[in-house]
């Protein structure tokens, strides 16, 4: 009788694999992001389609108090590196630095035939890569709400929207399977402060009808819309006119029309401008260059000039409204700025919110400043001294009717953000299995303007930079310094002579904040008994320099932390000179002697006191 399990093993052995439509196929559009999804910050997002893949922004994330020594966070590069071959070009929206600020560092990695950037941006961006020696080969085309970038498979349009920096563009890609809306940062303003937004052109797309809207989450769950700009230059106006004597203001020098309307307000009150802080000094020269910041050089205060200049007639523009340990309002805040000393008759404005993470530092800035009896001013619900540059759940919900896409995507925000603006998405109409959450590395398929959510994804890591480092070494640099500043450090100085293959003396063991050594000494001697006992037997036999090391740290490593229940990083030294130990031993033996004397002349005077 035959076997019917062999039988059907025989019948699956010639069946075709099942097609699996989340799987991707030759012909896929790819659609993912390497950065900014679960975050406000390091924002790149991708779109692939055979050899060519269209990226959009390369920012960086600035890292909070937990990332010791860490200058900046960015996206991992390694998928575009393996993709070398295939041509890639970069667009860019506006020039905030979670926008840009990764380009230098993804220049030196990976091949970029061009970079697209609107007309401020550029300039930042030129500005950034003079910084960097090498990376000016790459060309930066100018681009604004007209521009068409076409490639084999991409082409690629424009349209104008409002932000807190000039030359802000939204973004149409349209590829071989359907065409995606990247929106880029945004608000809706009636009353802007620059360019308006290009309501026609954007109620234009909808008309046809999108396939996919990937757009801004950052202010997902704040009601109401957001202030207008104009309000806030009144309110500054206002403040500019009630002040008798100096104004200093704080606020983000990426956000160049609140930087402008300050100006302009302090001009009309007949106020001089300085400027101090490197970020705003740069964005400042930068906007003179381009128009939008209208100033003569007379109206500028050189440092040196503030002391000579009545303080009625004195505005100054600083960084630090985040409460930057190293920026400008901090240092005059401390009383250790070079130029700038408060007084109790300064206003010092703030005309900003405060960034998730930041409040403490700020409440500190602000306490110090109230102790010098100066007038405080900061956003609250008793003036507009502050508005965002980014979409509120009204405006999203706005930007979705315009639009009407068929699938949608929220972008830039952290994770809670991305589902506030799913849910605002659903309250408008879209079907909820047509929202995709993602994070980075994560692949959607548009195929055939229909969108799928792939079983595949791309690494999305995050490369801490430590200056301008950006070989990865900084991630696990970082570990070591978590290890240090819990547990501190341990070193182990032995010396040996490898030629007779013996140890020379007992170890030395060296500690730096792990224990405080004066109260621990018969830990320590315990500690050098155990390793020195552990590598005479070692040295018994024939052994190398990596062998010793690590029979010091396998012996050490568990008995420090059955003592102390730490684990202190452990860094073996081998002395392998007879001359060197010797040099250690005399001066190890002066220092003893040096002691003694000290002792017995402490003991002879406190005898002659009980004497007396």
């Amino acid at each position: 009788m035959p076997n019917k399990s062999n039988q059907h093993q025989g019948h699956s052995t010639n069946r075709k694999p099942a097609y699996n439509k989340n799987q991707v196929q030759k012909g896929d559009t790819l659609i993912y992001a390497l950065g900014g999804l679960g975050e406000v910050g390091k924002n790149m997002y991708c779109y692939e389609y055979e050899n060519e893949i269209c990226i959009v922004d390369c920012g960086v994330l600035f890292p909070g108090d937990e990332l010791l020594g860490v200058d900046y966070v960015i996206p991992d590069y390694h998928h575009l590196i393996r993709m070398n071959k295939k041509r890639k070009f970069l667009v860019i929206t506006h020039g905030h630095e979670d926008h840009i600020g990764g380009i230098p560092f993804l220049l030196k990695q990976v091949q970029i035939d061009a970079i697209y950037a609107p007309r401020f941006a550029k300039a930042l961006i030129l500005k950034k890569l003079s910084e960097h020696k090498g990376l000016e080969k790459t060309p930066i085309i100018e681009i604004d709400e007209n521009s068409s970038i076409k490639t084999r498979y991409f082409t690629v349009g424009f349209f104008n929207t409002i932000h807190s920096i000039p030359d802000s563009l939204g973004v149409l890609i349209t590829t071989p399977n359907g065409s995606i809306v990247h929106t880029g940062d945004f608000k809706f303003d009636l009353t802007p402060v620059g360019t308006n937004a290009d309501y026609q052109k954007m109620a234009y797309i909808g008309v046809m009808q999108p396939d996919l809207l990937m757009a801004d989450s950052t202010n997902a769950g704040v009601e109401e819309f957001s202030i207008s700009e104009k309000d806030v230059a009144s309110e500054i106006l206002e403040i500019m006119r009630n002040a008798k004597h100096r104004m200093i203001i704080a606020t983000f020098a990426s956000n160049v029309y609140r930087v402008n309307q300050i100006i302009e307000a302090a001009l009309r009150c007949g106020r001089k401008i300085a400027v101090f802080g490197r970020s705003m000094e740069n964005v400042v020269d930068i906007a003179r260059k381009m128009g939008v910041i209208k100033i003569k050089n007379s109206q500028i205060l050189s440092p040196e000039e503030l002391s000579r200049t009545p303080d009625n007639e004195v505005c100054i523009i600083c960084t630090g409204s985040q409460g930057e340990p190293l920026a400008a309002l901090s240092r005059i805040a401390s009383g250790t700025h070079r130029y700038i000393h408060l007084k109790p008759s300064d206003t010092v404005v703030f005309s900003s919110s405060p960034i998730p993470g930041n409040a403490s530092s700020i409440n500190k800035i602000i306490d110090k400043l109230f102790r010098s009896g100066a007038t405080v001013l900061s956003k609250s619900v008793l003036n507009n001294l502050h508005t965002t540059g980014h979409a509120s759940r009204e405006e999203q919900k706005l930007m979705l009717q315009l639009i009407r896409p068929r699938y949608f995507m929220p972008i830039h925000g952290e994770y809670k953000m991305l589902m506030q603006h799913r849910q605002t998405a659903i309250d408008t109409g879209m079907p909820p299995e047509n929202i995709f959450v993602c994070a980075n590395g994560d692949i959607l398929i548009l195929r055939d303007h229909e969108i799928i959510q792939s079983d595949w994804r791309y690494q999305g890591d995050d490369i801490y930079v430590d200056g301008n480092d950006i070989s990865g070494l900084s991630t696990a640099v970082l570990k070591d310094r978590r290890i240090l500043a819990d547990n501190g450090l341990v070193a182990v100085i032995i010396a040996i002579d490898s030629k007779e293959n013996k140890i020379l003396s007992r170890p030395i063991i060296v500690s730096r904040g792990f224990v405080f050594i004066k109260d621990s000494q018969a830990l320590i001697k315990e500690a050098e008994f155990i390793v020195g006992a552990s590598l005479q037997e070692k040295m018994k036999e024939k052994t190398t320099f990596s062998e010793i090391k690590n029979c010091i740290r396998s012996t050490l490593e568990p008995f420090l932390y059955k003592k102390t229940h730490r684990n202190p990083i452990v860094i073996p030294v081998i002395l392998n000179s007879k001359q060197t130990m010797e040099e250690i031993t005399k001066k190890r033996a002066a220092h003893d002697r040096s002691k003694k004397p000290y002792r017995r002349k402490e003991n002879k005077d406190n005898k002659n006191k009980e004497a007396q």
